[in-house]
């Protein structure tokens, strides 16, 4: 009896233990919704974290599960696409600075995860350059991309 209640209990571990995102290795606060990467993507050009400690990079760990890959791509495309519409509505405003951190940032974090990143940096790139029609993106907000995207290789 004892060792059908160990076996049980250590088969309760191990299959606890797979859903858990701490094993995956994004932090809680990565899991956040849009709302919290805008709200600390005010900070760029200077250094952004989330809950003040992690960095937007620190969101796209080596072997990070597909749940916790689509919540937080979720949360960087959403809040992109609302930077985006930010920066074309005021092209010389903070949002275009924020719209290119988090896009160097998320490239700074995936450049070592070997490709598993591939499509959320191809819908961040998406969402960053959209522009309705397809007409140019105005010059400042491109001079404000550049320069948050710069610092969020960087420090992001």
């Amino acid at each position: 009896m004892r060792r059908l209640l160990a076996l049980a209990a250590a088969a309760a571990a191990i299959i606890g233990a797979g859903c858990s995102s701490e094993d995956e290795g994004t932090p809680e606060a990565c899991l956040a919704p849009a709302s919290a990467y805008r709200d600390a993507l005010e900070d760029a050009p200077g250094p952004v974290a989330l809950d003040g400690a992690i960095p937007v990079s620190g969101c796209l760990p080596p072997g990070q599960g597909a749940a916790d890959l689509a919540q937080v791509g979720q949360a960087m495309v959403e809040a992109a696409t609302q930077l985006n519409g930010a920066a074309r509505r005021d092209p010389g405003g903070g949002g275009a600075v924020a719209l290119g951190y988090l896009v160097g940032a998320a490239q700074k974090g995936a450049s070592a995860t070997g490709g598993i990143h591939a499509d959320l940096l191809r819908r961040l790139d998406a969402a960053a350059q959209f522009s309705p029609g397809g007409k140019p993106l105005p010059a400042g907000f491109e001079r404000g991309y550049a320069k948050g995207y710069t610092a969020g290789l960087e420090t992001g």
